[in-house]
């Protein structure tokens, strides 16, 4: 898979202006938001156009018209999808339109996201036999870099790790996952419903504190019939994305750092 460009989806629907970042920032949607004088979705898609491994980019929002707003010219080098009925069956309908692994799905509210993370991700998501691969960031990782950042962590053993909006399909079988969770979308901020959606044997490893992280990857491998891994990120950035305004404020932070570093 060396070399092979990625299809790239970024997942941008919200709930237009009731969402509260919209609102804190009296804007009509999350993506347009702005972090460092420019709105989120504009950021990430930017930065993904610039990496040369990345192919198409295809993004979900509510129509065509807010991405020309967030994106301007660059809205007509990307593909619009509108959004289905959550975020894993738009994820679902948008590769299965073009199965043309492998893909890379993120979503518009992650403003930190740098070529140096996507060229990490995509070396080790390529360099793995697995049908599904997702970032994450240790507690360690993130912490020696954020001493005060109050984030959720989820707990495997005497791993604990956030999420890094980063994901990679590779094969057909990742259908599997994607269904998977659209099935598991209400109760993702809940662990040990979570865990126990994969049989009361994970829920019990978990409950004892035996389920590691590979074997929680393992775990779910067997529950959907495919291979998955995770990839922890040496990033800490990849793991903040921007919900809530301390996030957005961290993010502002992170980029007025980077541009007094030297080139």
């Amino acid at each position: 898979m060396t070399g092979t460009a990625w299809n790239v989806l970024v997942l941008a629907a919200g709930r237009g202006p009731d969402d509260p970042m919209a609102k804190a920032y009296r804007v009509t949607h999350k993506c347009l938001v702005e972090v460092g004088g420019e709105n989120m979705l504009s950021r990430v898609v930017r930065t993904l156009q610039a990496h040369p491994m990345v192919g198409t980019i295809h993004v979900v929002i509510e129509t065509r018209q807010l991405l020309e707003q967030a994106l301007g010219p660059l809205a007509d080098q990307v593909n619009f999808l509108p959004p289905q009925e959550s975020a894993a069956h738009s994820a679902l309908a948008a590769v299965r339109g073009n199965p043309q692994f492998p893909w890379l799905i993120t979503t518009g509210d992650h403003p930190l996201l740098t070529a140096q993370m996507l060229d990490y991700f995509f070396t080790e998501a390529a360099g793995y036999d697995a049908d599904l691969s997702a970032g994450l960031a240790s507690a360690e990782t993130i912490l020696a870099r954020f001493p005060e950042a109050k984030r959720t962590f989820l707990k495997f053993g005497r791993d604990r790790v956030s999420g890094c909006n980063l994901f990679a399909l590779t094969s057909e079988r990742a259908f599997a996952a994607l269904a998977f969770w659209h099935d598991l979308e209400k109760i993702r901020k809940k662990p040990w419903r979570l865990v126990g959606a994969f049989g009361p044997v994970a829920l019990l490893r978990f409950a004892t504190g035996m389920l590691t992280l590979d074997s929680a990857f393992a775990v779910a491998s067997r529950r959907l019939g495919l291979v998955a891994r995770p990839v922890l990120m040496p990033f800490a950035e990849a793991a903040v994305d921007v919900d809530k305004p301390a996030d957005k404020e961290l993010a502002e932070k992170i980029l007025a750092e980077r541009q007094r570093l030297p080139a």
